[in-house]
C-alpha cells in the first residue's frame, strides 16, 4: 500500500430492482495522496454521490474493496467503519445537514465529543475552527440564525474538526451564489495547505475544478483524468 489516504481497486456498484440490474460503475480504480486535491466531473446521474458514498464507507460495493488510511473497509464491523470515518474522514454536502436545534459551536462540538474527547477540549477545538472560518461570533447561533454562507462555513468546521486524513465534498458550493461560493471554496483550499487534509469534490463547476490537482470525470462507469486542456 502507498501512502494513499482513499485506496479503491475493482469497485462496482449495481443497483438491483426485480429483474432489471443497473450498472453504476464496474473495476473502478481511484488513488488519493495525502494532501492531494481531487474534482470529479461527471453528468448527473452518472454516480459520482454514490462513488462518494463508497469511498465514504456510507454505502457498500457490489465489487472490490476501498481501503481508508490503510484500512480495508469490508474487513470492519459497522460500528468499526464509524469509527474510522468519524476520526479520518470529514464529508461536506451541497446542503449544509447542520442540526438544528443545536448551535454552531454544538453542531462542531458533536464529531469531537463522539471520539470520547472531553466536553472543555472539545469546546475549545470547535470555537478555534469556527473562529478561523469567521464565525467566532455566531458561536451561539442555530443554523435556522445564520445565512446560507454562514451554515456552509459551519459545515466546513465541522468536517475538519477531528483534522481528518480527506474531506469528501459532494458540490458543496453548489447551493451558493457565486460570491459566497468563492469564499467557501477558497476556505477549503486554505485548510488543505495548512492541514495538509486531502480534498475529493465533486463539483459542476469546472472553473473550481481548474484549481485542484487533478480532476477526473465519471462517465459510463469508468474514471478518466482530463487534461488541463479538457477542463
Amino acid at each position: 500500500m502507498t501512502d494513499a489516504v482513499i485506496h479503491c481497486d475493482g469497485l462496482a456498484k449495481t443497483y438491483a430492482e426485480g429483474a432489471l440490474r443497473t450498472h453504476v460503475f464496474h473495476d473502478l480504480h481511484l488513488e488519493v495522496a495525502r494532501g492531494e486535491t481531487v474534482a470529479i466531473l461527471g453528468a448527473s446521474g452518472a454516480g459520482k454521490s454514490t462513488l462518494l458514498h463508497l469511498l465514504g464507507g456510507l454505502d457498500t460495493p457490489s465489487g472490490g474493496e476501498v481501503y481508508v488510511a490503510g484500512q480495508k473497509m469490508s474487513a470492519l464491523s459497522n460500528a468499526e467503519r464509524g469509527r474510522l470515518r468519524n476520526a479520518s474522514l470529514g464529508f461536506v454536502y451541497q446542503f449544509h445537514h447542520l442540526l438544528p436545534e443545536f448551535t454552531a459551536l454544538e453542531n462542531v462540538m458533536l464529531p469531537v465529543l463522539l471520539g470520547g474527547t472531553a466536553n472543555a477540549a472539545a469546546e475549545a477545538r470547535a470555537r478555534g475552527l469556527l473562529e478561523a472560518v469567521g464565525l467566532g461570533h455566531r458561536l451561539a447561533h442555530k443554523p435556522g440564525e445564520l445565512s446560507g454562507g454562514e451554515r456552509q462555513r459551519a459545515a466546513v468546521a465541522r468536517a475538519l474538526v477531528n483534522n481528518p486524513a480527506c474531506v469528501l465534498g459532494d458540490e458543496p458550493t453548489g447551493n451558493l451564489d457565486e460570491k459566497t461560493a468563492s469564499t467557501v471554496f477558497e476556505l477549503m483550499l486554505s485548510l488543505n495547505r495548512e492541514q495538509g487534509t486531502s480534498l475529493v469534490l465533486v463539483t459542476h463547476d469546472r472553473r473550481l475544478a481548474r484549481r485542484l490537482d487533478r480532476v477526473l470525470e465519471l462517465h459510463e462507469g469508468r474514471l478518466r483524468e482530463l487534461s488541463a486542456a479538457e477542463v
